[in-house]
């Protein structure tokens, strides 16, 4: 089944408040992905890719370069390494499986800008299943490495979570060498810096909120999103151009996901309601000042952060609010099952 399926096909449904997907073959693909993945470890590399699901590492995240839980890319054989590749497009799209790839490679260009410093490595990005796969049981799965955290959970044949959905670039325009110039996520930047700049005199300063950018993104890496209540400028309050380049925005953070997970999550945002959704911007408003801008509506987070390295390294997220991880999904799902509910009689 194609990564560009149609939305047509999807089938939303509402599982105990939070919204779940289960497009034609969507959670099956995801499914025999990674079955077929697992199937052609060793005993030892299954050993180190598979995690039970309450393990508290599953929510256990990060997007910084480090050691982390699941086995690498580095460790993998040719076939291997082609199953893996088919399992992280599972749940992406043709253009966000290219954008973890740019990302990935900028690691090769750390590599010689710092000296070859033997943290940069395209290689150290780390597939882990969490809980057994199955077609209707709960499991999820993570591939991480810097820059790049993708999070998925399932349960009873449902994706019930995409997040946290994380993208990051370092250096966000590549200075030198034969890749000169090279932007992984240059709409990032530029969508955000051209809603900004459609603003001004009292919407202006609504939008603005300081005039200093925060040195990451608020939420971090945190469990669970809370950014606080939202700020800036409602899209209620917006010019239908501006409702329209918001309205993009939150589209480009989304298709980072496969076109039916990404439709699901957009209807997600307007089953809350677009009129409570706000856009905020921190910091400079021109090319190479550092900035940072805050999308949030009463279901979902989208932050951006360009301030490190001269401004010139992103750290971008999609969160749910109530979700990341399936907790709303999961928490429903235990509350009201049988088996919980008789637990200790």
């Amino acid at each position: 089944m194609s990564r560009r399926t149609s939305f047509i096909a999807v089938l939303l449904l509402v599982a105990g408040g939070a919204w779940a997907v289960r497009p034609a073959g969507v959670s099956s693909e995801m499914f025999k992905a990674a079955e077929q993945f697992l199937s052609k470890l060793t005993p030892e590399q299954r050993a180190v890719a598979s995690i039970p699901f309450e393990n508290e590492n599953r929510t256990h995240w990060h997007y910084i370069p480090r050691s982390r839980r699941g086995i690498p890319l580095k460790a993998l054989s040719p076939e291997q390494r082609k199953l893996a590749d088919k399992w992280v497009a599972s749940g992406l799209s043709s253009e966000g499986y290219a954008k973890v790839t740019h990302i990935r490679g900028l690691e090769s260009v750390l590599y010689e800008l710092e000296n070859h410093n033997s943290m940069r490595d395209p290689d150290n990005y780390s597939l882990t299943a969490f809980g057994a796969p199955s077609e209707n049981g709960t499991w999820g799965w993570r591939f991480e490495g810097h820059h790049v955290s993708l999070n998925f959970t399932l349960r009873g044949g449902d994706i019930v979570s995409v997040s946290p959905l994380f993208f990051g670039a370092n250096p966000a325009i590549v200075p030198s060498g034969n890749q000169a110039g090279f932007r992984a996520l240059p709409e990032e930047e530029l969508m955000g810096r051209e809603l900004l700049k459609s603003f001004q005199g009292n919407s202006r300063d609504k939008v603005l909120i300081n005039v200093n950018a925060p040195a990451d993104i608020i939420t971090g890496a945190s469990r669970k999103a809370e950014p606080g209540p939202p700020v800036g400028i409602a899209y209620r309050d917006m010019s239908k151009v501006q409702e329209a380049e918001l309205e993009g925005i939150i589209r480009l953070y989304a298709s980072r996901l496969r076109s039916e997970l990404a439709e699901s999550e957009i209807q997600k945002v307007r089953q809350a309601g677009l009129a409570k959704v706000y856009f905020a911007w921190a910091g400079g408003s021109e090319p190479g000042q550092p900035h940072y801008y805050r999308i949030q509506g009463p279901t979902f987070l989208v932050e951006y952060d360009n301030t490190q390295n001269n401004a010139n390294h992103i750290h971008s997220v999609w969160r749910s609010l109530q979700n990341d991880f399936g907790y709303d999904a999961l928490r429903a799902h235990y509350d009201t099952s049988p088996h919980h509910q008789h637990a200790g009689h």
